[in-house]
């Protein structure tokens, strides 16, 4: 019953393709039933028999492989059905590019590959026994050898641990997988806080790319001057994802659901690396997969075997909107932000100002005139509208949860004299609320993610606690709990009922006037109370 591909396939090769393109032989599954043999379509005309092989080696060994030079296509056989469906799966989420055209990959209707007497096989099997030799060759140099009993050499799991210290940038899921991508195939990511540490766990297909990516990355600034990366060994050697979002992913999985923004580590898991993080990703895309700015989704130029990394280096430049990351094309990243589903009842171009305010200094605001649940937002740099994209997309807010993504206008316009706006469209670029005018400001260093506790500061000196509480309590928010900074009573910490009605109260009353000349500042809180 297991149909196979020949000598004959020359003759009938019409009929091959056909089967390929959804009609079944009798006998044969269906097209899109899972198989060990795949079939690779547009490939380009120069490529070699070696480059097709490695889009499958990440995934386990390539036992056989059938090159069809004038039609742009290939078969690859892989030795396991396991290996070509995580393939597969794989490649759905992140299209391969072979010599930078990008190729696509399906389960054939073949079940093997048979190909001993044709022409073009002495170059196939050559290229099979190179490029599979090179990848023993490495497993054994990079002491990735199996022990007697089936389990990985100490210290070579295929999952490593990584810390970014000096976090002066929100690193996402997207970056990371971007910069390893380079040294394999990375299979699944997950993001979290610990320690008050962004920190992230990487599973890749083989130990040996987890090996030469430590070598290559650990030290490593994947920003200039900042955003070191910290690589070691996990101690687990694989990973369980629940969650597809901008704080975990699993390649291999489309099915995931996409849960409350919040991922759930595997209880052995969250045990051993605290809970999952509070950082999301920067560009988040649709559905939170694919960057929203042009990075190439997983960068796989399948250069068979990794090379060393130079220094990572997104230069300065990257504050005006330009990044570049070594090894990928320079992208422009605008400085204006999509806000949809907001609540049109509650949501002002203020209200927007001073929410957004707390990551970056907003220029301008526009609530869409025919769509008043979406609202643009110009921030002065590209920088600042990543950092607010990370921190609040997905946040509730007026009983609602925001999307915030990164828009493709590159600035807010204002409406023209006499145009009908009902007050829409707001420029603040000349407001004196901005935090972050001053070079160097300390407000660089105070921001966090939206908390329910909120941190005051610029509180006149007779200014009672009972005075705060209630201030907060008599505009509708439950008061939880209250203290004055021991050390400094011009400083507070409040925390109110939930997340939510934190950002609506900082909403509401940053900047809300105390008497003696004071008005008060709102941010949210790293600690608790």
């Amino acid at each position: 019953n297991n149909a196979s591909i020949s000598a004959h396939s020359f003759v009938s090769l019409p009929k091959l393709l056909e089967v390929n393109l959804g009609k079944t032989y009798k006998g044969e599954r269906s097209p899109c039933g899972p198989s060990r043999v795949l079939h690779v379509r547009k490939v380009p005309i120069e490529v070699s028999e070696a480059e097709v092989i490695s889009l499958g080696v990440p995934f386990g060994k390539v036992t056989n492989l059938l090159m069809l030079k004038g039609k742009n296509q290939a078969f690859i056989e892989m030795a396991s059905e396991e290996a070509a469906i995580t393939m597969v799966n794989y490649y759905t989420t992140a299209t391969p590019h072979v010599r930078n055209q990008p190729v696509y990959i399906q389960y054939s209707n073949h079940r093997e590959l048979k190909t001993d007497n044709l022409l073009n096989q002495g170059r196939a099997q050559a290229a099979l026994q190179a490029v599979n030799a090179v990848h023993s060759g490495n497993m054994s140099l990079s002491g990735t050898a199996t022990a007697s009993d089936g389990g990985m050499m100490p210290g070579q799991s295929p999952v490593l641990r990584l810390i970014v210290e000096n976090l002066y940038y929100p690193v996402s899921l997207e970056v990371l997988h971007q910069i390893f991508s380079k040294f394999g195939t990375v299979l699944k990511i997950i993001t979290f806080t610990k320690n008050n540490q962004f920190q992230a766990l990487l599973q890749y297909a083989d130990p040996m790319n987890a090996h030469h990516a430590k070598v290559a990355l650990d030290g490593q600034n994947i920003y200039n001057g900042c955003c070191t990366l910290r690589v070691e060994f996990s101690k687990l050697t694989s990973l369980n994802v629940k969650y597809n979002n901008d704080k975990s992913r699993d390649f291999t999985r489309l099915d995931l659901p996409s849960g409350d923004g919040q991922p759930t580590l595997d209880p052995t898991m969250q045990t051993a690396f605290g809970a999952p993080g509070i950082i999301s990703s920067p560009y988040p895309g649709a559905a939170g997969f694919a960057p929203a700015i042009g990075f190439h989704q997983a960068g796989l130029s399948m250069q068979t075997m990794p090379g060393a990394l130079g220094p990572l280096t997104i230069p300065s430049s990257a504050m005006t909107g330009r990044m570049t990351i070594h090894g990928m094309a320079p992208t422009t990243i605008h400085s204006v932000l999509l806000v949809s589903n907001l609540n049109p009842d509650n949501i002002s171009p203020h209200g927007l100002f001073i929410l957004f305010g707390v990551y970056g200094d907003v220029h301008r605001v526009k609530i869409l005139f025919n769509k008043k649940e979406n609202a643009l937002i110009q921030m002065a740099d590209a920088t600042q509208a990543q950092l607010a994209m990370s921190h609040l997309n997905g946040q509730r807010l007026y009983g609602k949860v925001i999307r915030v993504t990164i828009s493709k206008h590159q600035t807010v316009q204002l409406p023209r004299e006499g145009q009908e706006d009902q007050g829409l469209t707001k420029d603040f670029s000349g407001s004196p609320l901005h935090r972050f005018k001053k070079p160097g400001s300390k407000n660089f260093q105070n921001i966090f993610p939206p908390s329910a506790t909120l941190h005051l500061s610029n509180i006149p000196p007779s200014t009672t606690d009972d005075f705060l509480k209630d201030l907060f309590a008599g505009s509708g928010y439950t008061v939880k709990a209250f203290k004055f900074f021991q050390k400094d009573r011009k400083m507070a910490l409040i925390q109110l009922g939930s997340v939510e009605e934190a950002i609506q109260a900082l909403i509401d009353l940053h900047n809300h006037d105390l008497g003696e000349n004071h008005h008060l500042r709102v941010s949210f809180s790293k600690s608790t109370i």
